[in-house]
């Protein structure tokens, strides 16, 4: 009871600082910073170690450097997050704008559904939203359901505000079935950590053994389905521009874990470019290959 009183007043919260204007929200953002990073120093041994492990080359003063522009950035993430329960449509569509998007939507008019890859870089949640108003085809985000029902479901509420129809991981295949006669777009992130048991593939990644999710290859090519990357570029604090770039698409003809090597790849080249955007304060590496 007290749990869900909680819940309940940490919502009400949030819906209400939804409503002041980016403006002031980043005002707020650089609040949080200060307190992440330098009070609460929140998951900084997290980040700190990811960025070494992942950029050996790299000096202390540089490492540092792209540790505090990514928790600038991860507040900022934040409250966009937040604004997410009241931006309007066309807030929404002036600061987050798309490049080649005819290039998948085409495939759309022609009835054929797709296939979409991207990662925690940028702003992802407003990624998904947006494209729900720039598409024709219904849009399925898959995502990982979070412990507290309430905020579960809150989430779930801000994401599917513009159409979008959430799916919950494990219910990926029955969504596929049920909207087989439909142009769909099913979105996957692939910088997901597989749970232990299913870490059956590794790769290289940010020089370091990785475990990757298999479930967009193995979709891909028993649905034959064309597989685009969203590539998302930071222009100014509170505007991205989204590059959707063909990645396979004819996966029904590619070999084993070509795929997957090619997202994998692509995104790894992508954080090398603009480091301070990717989610490092993720425990991605908690699994190795020996265990």
């Amino acid at each position: 009871m007290v749990k869900k009183l909680l819940s309940n007043t940490g919502i009400f919260l949030l819906n209400s600082l939804s409503l002041l204007p980016l403006s002031m929200l980043y005002v707020l953002a650089d609040i949080v910073y200060l307190l992440l990073y330098h009070v609460v120093r929140y998951r900084r041994k997290v980040v700190f170690e990811n960025l070494q492990n992942a950029f050996p080359e790299k000096p202390d003063a540089e490492i540092k450097q792209i540790a505090e522009a990514y928790f600038k950035h991860l507040a900022c993430l934040m409250v966009e997050i937040i604004k997410m329960a009241s931006i309007s449509r066309e807030e929404l569509m002036k600061r987050f704008t798309f490049k080649n998007l005819d290039l998948m939507n085409d495939y759309h008019k022609k009835g054929i559904s797709t296939l979409i890859c991207s990662a925690h870089y940028g702003n992802w949640e407003w990624g998904t939203l947006a494209l729900g108003l720039n598409t024709r085809a219904v849009v399925f985000p898959i995502y990982k359901p979070v412990s507290n029902e309430a905020f579960g479901e809150w989430f779930k509420q801000i994401r599917s505000r513009f159409g979008n129809q959430l799916i919950p991981m494990r219910q990926t295949l029955r969504a596929l079935s049920a909207s087989k006669d439909t142009p769909t777009v099913f979105c996957f992130g692939n910088d997901q950590t597989p749970l232990r048991e299913e870490s059956t593939y590794w790769v290289n990644f940010l020089n370091q053994p990785t475990a990757i999710l298999l479930g967009l290859e193995k979709i891909a090519v028993r649905t034959n389905r064309p597989v685009f990357y969203m590539r998302v570029r930071i222009l100014k604090r509170g505007y991205y521009e989204v590059e959707c770039v063909p990645l396979c698409l004819n996966p029904g003809e590619s070999k084993p874990y070509e795929v997957t090597n090619l997202h994998v790849k692509y995104l790894e080249q992508i954080i090398k470019e603009e480091p301070a955007y990717w989610l490092w304060s993720h425990r991605r590496w908690k699994h190795k290959p020996q265990d």
